[in-house]
């Protein structure tokens, strides 16, 4: 009997039963590896065809265990030589992992409390979605210095306008939360979604007035989720320090950990629908405000409907698809940019 071995999409041989059973005991075959019979083309193990041929192996060992361990080096167990050469320090990739891994454990050595803990916790998840958005969404024109101007820029504006000049209050649609549904849906349109989606746009205005070129949409996609992010964790921290510490511990753990990931992700998803409206109409002023309109509207409105249907569990089987939504509409408009280009070029 002879049987082809097959290995990263190669193939080897054909060899007969009993070369396969010395490879096997050299070490130079796996039994897990694929086998074809030559003459069925039945494929299965290694480790099926020595069985059925009623063939037992015996894989070698190497010398002694004291003899494996000097064969694979020192150098292979504890790379000293690399870590005094600091070539370890251009790795991207082991700095990375380490920021992620190691972010929590950091923050515990250093000497703060109240206020900048939940600060410096929510900076450590903002560079968690961060990376994760950078990965998906950047393109060739997105700058890690721009990126962090948007994110520390949208929390200055939150800081200014809701803590220094108190902007909600100069809403009157905010006065319509928490009355009668339908009220209470006017008012987180037009009073919550509409006021904190135009903070969180600023950004974006900003850095398409001082671009040196025209910006894609899905650049000023990464730059709305980037500013949503900020806007979101910067929000959290409020609600960590105030909301949250009234209610039950169970409880303010839940939202605790929410307002560090999954509600910024949420105000992050609305602002990048923004700044893909936003990146057309700059590319095509003619529709200019109609584009800046959709930027506008659409966060709003999927804003003003998660908050109103989120205030209880029965409702948030509402509030859910509503976001996924949101999610489905930021996917499919990236999708579909090259005819929504067709279509605005006409």
């Amino acid at each position: 009997m002879a049987y082809y071995i097959l290995r990263n999409d190669t193939e080897y041989g054909p060899y007969d039963i009993a070369a396969i059973k010395q490879y096997v005991d050299d070490g130079k075959i796996l039994k897990h590896d694929k086998a074809k019979d030559v003459s069925t083309g039945y494929v299965n193990t290694v480790g099926y065809f020595l069985k059925t041929n009623k063939i037992k192996c015996h894989i070698k060992s190497r010398g002694s265990f004291v003899d494996q361990l000097r064969g694979i080096g020192s150098q292979l167990i504890l790379p000293i030589g690399l870590l005094k050469s600091r070539q370890w320090l251009s790795d991207k990739r082991l700095l990375l992992l380490a920021l992620i891994g190691l972010g929590p454990s950091i923050i515990m050595l250093l000497p703060i409390g109240g206020f900048l803990v939940f600060y410096a916790v929510a900076l450590y998840f903002s560079a968690i979605w961060g990376l994760f958005f950078y990965y998906f969404f950047k393109t060739n024109q997105v700058s890690i210095k721009i990126t962090l101007a948007v994110f520390f820029l949208t929390q200055g504006f939150v800081f200014l306008l809701w803590d220094i000049l108190g902007l909600p209050s100069l809403n009157p649609f905010y006065q319509l939360i928490d009355t009668v549904f339908l009220l209470d849906l006017f008012g987180y349109i037009f009073g919550v979604g509409l006021t904190e989606e135009l903070v969180k746009l600023l950004p974006l205005l900003i850095i398409y007035r001082f671009a040196k070129e025209p910006l894609q949409p899905k650049t000023l996609v990464f730059y709305g989720l980037m500013s949503g992010i900020a806007f979101g964790v910067f929000e959290g921290v409020q609600y960590q320090m105030s909301v949250n510490v009234n209610l039950d511990y169970t409880s303010s753990f839940f939202m605790n950990i929410a307002r560090l990931t999954s509600l910024p992700f949420l105000h992050a998803i609305w602002t990048g629908i923004a700044g893909y409206f936003i990146g057309f109409a700059k590319l095509y002023p003619l529709y200019r405000h109609a584009l800046y309109f959709l930027a506008i509207a659409i966060p709003s409105v999927l804003h003003g409907l998660y908050d109103t249907f989120c205030s209880s569990y029965l409702w948030m089987f509402i509030a859910l698809p509503i976001t996924f939504v949101a999610v489905f509409l930021l996917t499919t408009y990236l999708r579909q940019a090259q005819s929504y280009q067709s279509k605005l070029i006409q």
